[in-house]
């Protein structure tokens, strides 16, 4: 039996962080995991938390940050995601630095001392600073009540993020006086990553908490237009209003397309690692101002962009892997708005990824045991991406089993399953398909192969199925052979020019026998466009615009002062004193404090202006 003095210390710790969630971060109650992660932390437990964009990781471990007694470090990849994260604490009162590449000399050794002087009690740190003699000097003096590692599935070589400098984490720690709390926080981790993570930054009897993978607010869909520029343009037009991301491959394909849209009267901007540091910074700042709606970007943007008015997510081409994809689409509705998340898909930009894979600049700093252990696993994982994208089966349960997680059959809110089906025997393509590859002993590729069966141009004349299928559409032909590939009766090689050959006996040999029936999805109209509108939209609209200005005169991106989320919270309580504010979701005591009069006299305008 636990002794009365443990019991009441308990109950004021609880008070405390009850407190501090309230009054700092603005929030009635822990979402799910929260409290688990903040707990561990506070009984000097390590932990890891596996959880998706959006469901509040930071809390998990600045609220504890607060309590504990010494300096928080903030292992963080992106000067992008620091930068955010700093902006957010201070303006919920919470001081805060970041040490990164983007400070110049002066500005690095003003913030070491303010740290020395214990000014911070979170200090947001790259990798790479950890072990210069700098950083190191002042970390080894300091009081580090715990060390946070954030987007930690970049410590594994299974993973789509790896960096070697995450490797020197655990060295780091070896080199301090007293080994801190350590705690790792990741969206999209694999279970192999999962383990990878346990091992490699050697976390002591963790509390490991997996909140699971399904963003319900995403809607996820694949679409395979004729015309990639075309299906641009209707999705803007369908999700008019809405500031959203689209992804491309290469800089050119950035380039290209931001041009078009630029052209055709669309607010948009650019971002990719060919621009000028200067450029990058001005077009970033300009879509989290809202002053651009589109961002059109490479993988280069995003990580740590914490946005929460994203209502929409484009991927013009087809990510190398499900975690970029998934990391990359959750970056839409961040606040818990429904979002859309499209991606658009071709044959070819399997090619382009295989191409990217074999030549990817990062792998130059890996040894060449290291690299080949790296390709491996990126061909294995654009495979499964690929099978997402050609698959006509549920996507969001297809996303949860990746991740390791048990899935329905069939959601009822993506793509697919919103879509009209029929079903289709597909046995004697698939049998011809079948017969045409083994005849051709793995030396051609997918577009041949058809074409040969089609009796079309770009066929083998001389094989013996030269139009064994001619009249059939090479659209459900790709299909069939998409099928096949999944199932395994198919195999498609590595490389910038893969080619085609049977795969495992048994399978072929039942699809010989008993045929091939295929699931054809018919999207006779667009997708939806879930939208979550307030009930009253004018006020809505009033308070963005008041949300705005203030934003402006800030000089800090509008999601920042108060999230949609939080917009439409106060539509729907419409507080009338400063008190009531505090039950709005999102709004702090320093937030109240700071903008609490001004929205409460546009509630108390509005509500005049419609008794009238």
């Amino acid at each position: 039996m636990r002794g009365g003095g443990a019991a009441c210390a308990e109950e004021e710790d609880m008070g405390k962080k009850m407190e501090l969630l309230r009054q700092i971060f603005g929030y009635q109650s822990f979402r799910e995991g929260q409290e688990r992660l903040v707990d561990a932390a506070l009984a000097g437990r390590d932990a890891l938390g596996i959880m998706p964009t959006g469901a509040g990781k930071s809390i998990c471990y600045q609220l504890p940050a607060l309590l504990l007694p010494g300096i928080t470090l903030v292992v963080s990849p992106l000067i992008s995601l620091m930068r955010d994260q700093v902006r957010a604490l201070v303006q919920n009162g919470v001081r805060a630095a970041y040490l990164n590449s983007s400070l110049n000399a002066r500005q690095y050794q003003r913030a070491l001392q303010n740290a020395r002087q214990g000014m911070y009690k979170l200090i947001y740190v790259a990798p790479e600073r950890l072990l210069t003699e700098q950083f190191l000097s002042f970390a080894r003096e300091a009081e580090i009540s715990m060390l946070t590692v954030d987007e930690a599935h970049c410590v594994s070589q299974w993973g789509q993020d790896f960096r070697p400098s995450y490797l020197e984490i655990t060295r780091f720690v070896e080199l301090l006086p007293r080994r801190p709390v350590l705690t790792a926080f990741t969206a999209t981790a694999t279970p192999k990553v999962r383990e990878d993570i346990l091992e490699l930054l050697r976390l002591q009897d963790p509390e490991v908490v997996l909140t699971g993978f399904d963003r319900k607010n995403l809607f996820f869909e694949v679409q395979r237009p004729k015309g990639k520029l075309a299906a641009v343009l209707r999705l803007l037009g369908e999700l008019e209003g809405k500031s959203g991301i689209v992804y491309c491959s290469t800089r050119k394909t950035v380039e290209q397309l931001c041009d078009e849209l630029q052209k055709r009267g669309f607010e948009a901007t650019r971002y990719h690692a060919g621009l000028s540091d200067e450029e990058r910074k001005e077009n970033q700042e300009a879509f989290l101002f809202d002053r651009c709606r589109v961002m059109v970007a490479t993988n280069a943007f995003g990580m740590g962009i914490d946005k929460s008015n994203v209502g929409f997510v484009i991927h013009y081409n087809m990510p190398k892997d499900l975690e970029s994809y998934y990391q990359e689409a959750g970056r839409a509705g961040r606040d818990g708005s429904p979002a859309r998340c499209v991606l658009l898909y071709s044959g070819r930009d399997v090619v382009t990824n295989q191409f990217l894979i074999d030549h990817a600049e990062e792998q130059s700093a890996l040894t060449p045991e290291q690299r080949e252990l790296v390709q491996k696993e990126s061909r294995r994982r654009l495979k499964e991406m690929t099978f997402y994208a050609t698959t006509q089966d549920c996507l969001r349960s297809y996303i949860l089993r990746y991740f390791g997680e048990k899935a329905e059959r069939f959601c009822g809110d993506c793509g697919n399953c919103t879509a009209n089906v029929e079903w289709a025997e597909a046995g004697d393509a698939a049998r011809a398909l079948l017969a045409a590859v083994a005849e051709q002993e793995g030396r051609y590729g997918v577009r041949r192969t058809l074409r040969t069966l089609l009796g079309a141009e770009g066929g083998l004349a001389e094989s013996s199925h030269w139009g064994a299928l001619r009249g059939e559409s090479e659209t459900q032909l790709r299909l069939v052979c998409e099928e096949l590939l999944r199932r395994g009766a198919l195999v498609q090689s590595d490389g910038e020019y893969p080619v085609l050959s049977t795969g495992d006996a048994a399978v072929c040999g039942q699809i010989l026998r008993e045929g091939l029936r295929l699931r054809m999805l018919k999207r006779t109209a667009p997708s939806p466009a879930r939208q979550e509108q307030p009930e009253d939209q004018a006020l809505f609209e009033r308070l963005r615009a008041l949300r705005a200005e203030i934003a402006r005169v800030q000089g800090v991106p509008a999601f920042v002062v108060f999230t949609d989320a939080t917009l439409r919270d106060l539509c729907a309580k419409r507080p009338r004193r400063r008190e009531e504010l505090l039950a709005v979701q999102g709004i702090s005591v320093k937030k109240a404090e700071r903008y609490g009069e001004q929205f409460l006299a546009a509630l108390e305008t509005y509500g005049r202006e419609r008794s009238r």
